[in-house]
Parts: structure tokens; sequence; C-alpha cells
């Protein structure tokens, strides 16, 4: 595998219909809409990763928002949590731009590129282990074609990182066992890959205070030197 496999990769995993459950709701989600965006044509479909496929570092988030990703079909795009990363990323020097409100707003991810477990966008933001595990093999096919300029991964909240160890270890890296334990600015080793913990950039989080830009900045900047990026500096 090499990463001129990757463009690939997501037009396959666009077309997955693997999972009923997920299939239903987005596509119910993607005709009833929301009315703030009832002039929009949603994706309704699986949101593949976006970034470049020499990326050095990786950011692993949860599942695409029913009004965000699935309706924009780009990661973290055109939801508040998409809002509080791609400014975060811009403040560190490693996108073009704040902001992110549709796929062809010309948004540019420096040596980064982001992704999920799931790809689907789940009721309730909350995807079931087996649909979890169904999806798995994307991220494996993800992290093969990746691996070979790899360098971090910044894992957003505690699924992500749940489901992310098993793929990481099928991908190639070694995991340790016990498996390192989630935790806001934990970072381990796995053999070339540095693996680093934050807060999910949810609402919940973010409106709370349980992550704020400064907090999420400084993962971000730490992970993006850990992988041999040019960062802003604090």
């Amino acid at each position: 595998m090499n990463a001129s496999g990757l463009p690939l990769l997501d037009r396959r995993i666009a077309d997955c219909r693997a999972c009923p459950r997920l299939v239903a709701w987005r596509e119910e989600v993607a005709r009833a809409k929301r009315a703030a965006f009832a002039d929009w044509t949603y994706w309704g479909r699986p949101v593949p990763g976006f970034g470049p496929a020499d990326a050095r570092l990786l950011i692993v988030g949860l599942a695409p928002a029913a009004h965000g990703g699935n309706r924009t079909g780009r990661m973290f795009t055109g939801d508040r949590s998409g809002d509080v990363l791609y400014e975060a990323l811009y403040d560190v020097g490693l996108a073009s731009q704040p902001t992110a409100v549709h796929a062809h707003d010309g948004l540019e991810l420096y040596g980064v590129r982001v992704t999920s477990p799931v790809h689907c966008a789940p009721p309730a933001n909350k995807p079931t282990p087996e649909e979890r595990d169904t999806c798995r093999p994307w991220l494996v096919q993800e992290l093969r074609l990746l691996r070979p300029t790899l360098r971090a991964v910044v894992v957003l909240g505690g699924f992500g990182w749940q489901a992310a160890l098993p793929a990481f270890a099928e991908a190639g890296w070694p995991v340790p066992r016990p498996r390192p334990a989630f935790a806001h600015g934990a970072r381990y080793l796995l053999g070339d890959l540095e693996l680093f913990g934050c807060f999910h950039v949810s609402q919940r989080n973010t409106f709370t205070g349980r992550l704020t830009p400064a907090m999420l900045r400084d993962v971000l900047r730490t992970a993006g030197r850990a992988a041999g990026l040019p960062t802003g500096t604090p």
C-alpha cells in the first residue's frame, strides 16, 4: 500500500452501507434537515477523512455530526466542534484558515489529516460497539496508507481512544498490554508513532471549560512538533 491509494479508500468509505441503523439515520437526517439548513442538499453518506495523503499528524475524532459532516461531507465541517478544532489548528499554523463552512471553502491542512473511527453520523452521537467494530477496517486501511509519513496522532475523547488502539495494533504499531489509558494530555510512544490524548471538542466540553482553546492549542502544538511539523510559538 502507498499514499496514492487514499483517494480510492475515501471513495469506498463514502459508498459504505454496512450498518443498517446508521444508514437509516444519516439518510433520514438528510431528508428532514434542520430548519437553518433547509436550502442545503445534505451529503447524507459516510464521511471520509480529510487532509493530505502524506500527513505526519492524524487527528481522530468520534463520528460525524448529524448536521455537520453529515451535511457538508467533510470531517468536523459545519458544526461548533469543528469551529473549535479548525480555529486551533489555524492558530498553531497547521491550517490555512480558522473556519470550516463547506467542502469547497478553500480550507487546507498542513501535514495534518482528520478522521474518525465511525464514518456515519450516529443517533445521539453514540455509535454502538458493533458499529464501531464494523467500521474499524476502514481506519486500519487508512492508517496503513498513512504509515510511511505518519509520526503522531491526537485522539479526541475516550470513545475514539478505545476505538483507535485496536486499529493501531492491527495496522502494525506495537500497542502495549494493558492498553494505555486515556487522559487529556496523555502521551505514549508506539514504536515510531507518538500518541496523544485530548478531551473531545464537543460542545459539552468546550462550553463548560473542561477543554479550553488554550488546552487544545497546547496539545496540537506539542503533537505537531512531535510529528516534525512547524508550529507557531505559544
